[in-house]
Order: structure tokens, then C-alpha cells, then sequence
């Protein structure tokens, strides 16, 4: 089978092909397009298309539109309540329904050739469920697993809690709006004049610096339900703290309290709801999908405090892998188990002679060392700033060692000089890379391996002045965990980081700045490198130093 996947209704719109139970491709449509998150999540903007997305994935396959036996579209609108019913207060979302409705139409439009027949409706948590269980490396039979969903909205839920078996799902418990946890953080995040669905993360890292000073009185009504469900009617968050507009660049203590209650009671709600699944499954492994699956100190929660033996996330766990999860559903509807995810780079790559053709055309002067790790190994030994570019790019909002800025881990004030590079708030943590067989002595409480940086561990306290800039206020890190077999070019540059300095760990964050997607093609990257203080850029094999590219201005 030849299965398309797309999400667009909300926002991330993103595809994603799989073929034969394999994932060929996936893509989020910011990465082309440049704006970030795709689009805002408005009604007004329902009707548009990952246009691009998934051209591309056709296109790494060698298919045509005709060739798709079918086109997964993570929304159903038969499944859709009006706004009014459900307790919404959003006068236009009727316009999500009826662009959903059309949606076959539009995919004929964008996509000529295709037969509007092939597209299915598939629930929007359902794909989100399909995206986690579905490529989980599971080793057990049936691939069974418990699988927790959890986000703003779908049609009419916020949640869904279930256990796949042999591709099949069975939905136990879904949690219907207006209560949701994943609005409930939104409507957190704008009141601190955060950009509402799309800067959760800061709040979740604000939370570190605060005390949950108003934890009790969120527990009176922001509750698990004892039946798989919760309430989560969203306070006057005025009653706390006044409304911030944004841009401010100071953080009063009142804020930062206001962040930790509200990520403590999600956290602690989440290890119910979680329980509550085992005890109906009693399974090993629970997987999970839906934004609220990005909270990565929750997720250590999760895997610290319930039965469940493994836990595992999918890397796109927000609304860009339910592209993803309708492919992966339709395929196994069809009778096609898809191999597990083993990586979450499927996006675009470029062969050595096409970067290099590249760095040419923008008469870019570069080298192309034999031993490219020892050099780079050597700028972040004397404690310059890399940009590394390599392979496909990530599929999801990690960078995960394909479109990364690496800097030592040994200085302190690295943390405030790439904040600075990436112009964002100071409060942001950066994570560690670290290789696989030595992160067990330095990373604690945590699962190991963690190849997606979706859980926080606790640096062993020997550790933390060794590598201060990747240890957050609370004394913890987001951790990649660094295989040969899937990133063998950085695991080399950590031995030869290492060899250098001792310190098995880089620090790593996203090669973008703020406001902007991350770099995805060799122009984007060149763009950065011409506007950011950045000391060297890393193109597949080749070499950039800002000395010779700026003729020696710096």
C-alpha cells in the first residue's frame, strides 16, 4: 500500500508517506514554507494544505498522485460537535468543519491526478494514537501497548486513552470538551504574553524557577475523574498574577510560581490518568501522542511514578505527526504493519556534490577536511560556536544532531551566549548531546536510552560543574542519547570532543533563531550563518569558517 498522510486543519500541517509499512517520508510544511508553525491555528486558516509537504514526499518516492491507494486526513468531520455544544467560546469554528468537509476537493486541487475517492477521514486522536503505537518499537505480541493521547481538541475530545493490538485500536476512555488539559496550558501560556499554541515549552521552563505556591488551590478543581477522564475548568489567571502583553523582558517571582503550580497539577494529573490506563491493560509499554506529550518533565513523571515498564513518545508528538498516524492507520487498516520508527529524520537531505554545488553557487569558501570531526572537535574544544548540518532533516520540533547549533558544555555562560545567538529568553534551557554507552553515569531518573529528547533526567551531582551550561535551575537536562547507527557523524565528533576536553557531551539546540523554523535546506543554513554569530558551519562533509567567509571580518 501507498499511503499519504496529511494534517492541516489546526496547525503544524505537515505529510507523510508510507509505503509497504515503511515510512519514506515526513515533513512539517514550516520547513519550506518558512513560517513558523505552518500557520496560525484560526479558523480563516483551515482550508490550507501542506501543498508543499506533500509534494516533496511523492516526489522522494518517485509516486504521482494516481499511484496512492489512499490519502489519510487527520480530522473527521462527521465526528465534529458546533463550537456552542461543546463549550467552546469560538464563534468561527464552524469553518473547520466545513473546510474539513471539503477537504477531498482540496487534495484533488493541490494534488492533480489524485482520485478524490482515495481520501479518508481519520479521527484526529486516533492519528495521534496511531502516530505513537503504530512506530513504537514495541517487543511484545500483537505489538500490544496502552497508548495516551492528550492535546487542546479534537472533533469533540481532548483525550483518548486506549490499547493497541495488532494494529487494531480500543478506545477505553476520551475526555470530552470543554475540559482539556492542553487548553487549559494554551490559555496559561497567552496570559504570560506567550505566543498561545506555540510557546507551551517556555512555560513549561519558566516553571523551573518558580514554587507551586498555588498547587492546592488548582487541585480543587483541576482533577482526574477516577474514570479515565478529568475537569479542567481554565481559572481567571488574573486572580494569580496580572495579564502580561508580551515582550517583557523581566520574569517577576509571581510568574514563574504561577508556571510551576499549573505544570505540577498537570504533571500530577497525567500520572493518574496514566495509572488508571494500566490498571485497565495492565500493559508493559505506554505510548504517547498529542502536544501535551511534548511536556518532557511530565513524561519522566510518567515513567517514574506508574507501573508501566517503557514509555515511549512519538517525536512529532503534536498535530505534524497525525500526518503520520492517518498514514500509519490506513496502512494497517489495510492489512500492512509498519516497522518501527527507528529515527526521526525523514525529512530533505542533499548528497555531498549537490551541498558542495550549493556552497559554489553563493561563492561560499569551504573545505572539505578528512577528519571533520577532529576540526570541529577542535573549534568547540577552544569554545566556538558550531552550526551542523547534516542528513535528512528532523520530522518534529527537536533538533536531534541533522539541523543542530552545538557549543562546550564546560562554560557556564554558554547557556546566555546562545540565548543570545538564537535571540530568546535567558530563562530557556539548552540540552546536552551525550553518547549512548556513557550517559548512565552522568544522566539519572530518567529512561535510557532517550535518542528524542523527550524526557528530563537529573545530572549526577559530579557532573554538574563539569557541564553547567546544560544543566537547568532545577538540576536537570533534556537529553539525546547519541547511537552510532543512526547519527554516526556526531557520535565521531563527541569521541573527538571527548579526546579533547574529557566531556562525552556537547550542547545542543535547534539551528534557527527565534521566531523562525528550523533550518531545513543548505539556503537556510547559509542565511543563518551570514546573520548569527556563529564561528563555523558544518554542510554534510564540508567546512565554512566565518574568518574566511567574512574575509576575515568578524
Amino acid at each position: 500500500m501507498r499511503v499519504l498522510g496529511v494534517n492541516a486543519l489546526f496547525h503544524d500541517p505537515s505529510a507523510a508517506l508510507v509505503v509497504d509499512g515503511q515510512v519514506v517520508a515526513a515533513a512539517e510544511e514550516e520547513r519550506f514554507s518558512r513560517r513558523k508553525h505552518g500557520k496560525r491555528p484560526v479558523p480563516f486558516a483551515a482550508w490550507e494544505l501542506p501543498e508543499q509537504a506533500m509534494r516533496w514526499c511523492l516526489s522522494e518516492a518517485g509516486l504521482r498522485p494516481q499511484d496512492l491507494d489512499a490519502v489519510g486526513y487527520s480530522f473527521d468531520p462527521a465526528l465534529a460537535k458546533p463550537a456552542e455544544d461543546m463549550g467552546l467560546d469560538d464563534p468561527w469554528d464552524h469553518l473547520r468543519r466545513v473546510y474539513a468537509e471539503s477537504a477531498p476537493g482540496f487534495l484533488t486541487t493541490a494534488l492533480p491526478g489524485l482520485d478524490r475517492e482515495q481520501v479518508r477521514f481519520v479521527p484526529h486522536h486516533v492519528s495521534h494514537a496511531a502516530s505513537a503505537a503504530l512506530a513504537a518499537p514495541l517487543d511484545t505480541d500483537e505489538r500490544a501497548t496502552s497508548v495516551l493521547v492528550l492535546d487542546g481538541r479534537g472533533e469533540q475530545a481532548s483525550h483518548l486513552a486506549g490499547r493497541y493490538r495488532g494494529g487494531r485500536l480500543e478506545v477505553l476512555a476520551a475526555q470530552a470538551l470543554p475540559d482539556s488539559l492542553g487548553l487549559l496550558y494554551e490559555s496559561l501560556t497567552e496570559h504570560l504574553g506567550f505566543l498561545r499554541s506555540s510557546d507551551e515549552f517556555k512555560v513549561m521552563a519558566l516553571a523551573s524557577y518558580g514554587e507551586p505556591a498555588h498547587l492546592e488551590q488548582l487541585r480543587e478543581t483541576i482533577r482526574a475523574t477516577g474514570d479515565g477522564g478529568f475537569t479542567a475548568p481554565i481559572p481567571d489567571w488574573s486572580t494569580f498574577a496580572p495579564r502580561r502583553s508580551g515582550g517583557e523582558t523581566d520574569w517577576p517571582r509571581e510568574y514563574a510560581d504561577l508556571a510551576c503550580s499549573v505544570q505540577a497539577r498537570l504533571e500530577e494529573v497525567l500520572v493518574e490518568l496514566a495509572r488508571w490506563l494500566h490498571e485497565q491493560t495492565g500493559d508493559r509499554h505506554l505510548t504517547m501522542a498529542g502536544g501535551t506529550a511534548l511536556n518532557c518533565v511530565a513524561n519522566s513523571r510518567i515513567w517514574r511514578e506508574t507501573p508501566f515498564e517503557h514509555v515511549w513518545v512519538q517525536p512529532a508528538a503534536g498535530d505534524a505527526g497525525t500526518a503520520l498516524g492517518a498514514a500509519l492507520q490506513l496502512s494497517a487498516d489495510g492489512g500492512e504493519l509498519a516497522e518501527p520508527m527507528t529515527t526521526a529524520a525523514l525529512g530533505r537531505q542533499w548528497s555531498d556534490d549537490d551541498l558542495a554545488a550549493w556552497l559554489r553557487r553563493a561563492a561560499v569558501p569551504f573545505t572539505t577536511p578528512e577528519d571533520l570531526a577532529g576540526e570541529v572537535a577542535d573549534v568547540l574544544a577552544a569554545d566556538g560556536v558550531v552550526a551542523w548540518f547534516d542528513g535528512r532533516s528532523e520530522f518534529g520540533p527537536r533538533a536531534l544532531g541533522h539541523r543542530s547549533l552545538m557549543a562546550h558544555p564546560g562554560r557556564a555562560e554558554n547557556l546566555e551566549r546562545l540565548n543570545d545567538v538564537k535571540g530568546r529568553e535567558q530563562f530557556r534551557p539548552v540540552a546536552p548531546m551525550v553518547l549512548a554507552e556513557r550517559a548512565a553515569e552522568i544522566f539519572h531518573d530518567g529512561p535510557l536510552p532517550s535518542p528524542y529528547m523527550l524526557f528530563v533526567h537529573r545530572v549526577a551531582p559530579q557532573w554538574r560543574e563539569r557541564i553547567p551550561a546544560v544543566v537547568h535551575v532545577d538540576g536537570t537536562a533534556r537529553i539525546q542519547t547519541i547511537d552510532d547507527a543512526v547519527t554516526p557523524n556526531v557520535a565521531a565528533l563527541l569521541r573527538a570532543f571527548e579526546a579533547r576536553t574529557g566531556l562525552p557531551v556537547v550542547v545542543n539546540t535547534s539551528l534557527n533563531t527565534a521566531g523562525r523554523p528550523m533550518v531545513d535546506d543548505p539556503r537556510d543554513a547559509l542565511e543563518l550563518f551570514g546573520s548569527a554569530p556563529v564561528d563555523v558551519l558544518v554542510v554534510g562533509p564540508h567546512l565554512v569558517r566565518r574568518a574566511e567567509f567574512f574575509g576575515g571580518r568578524r
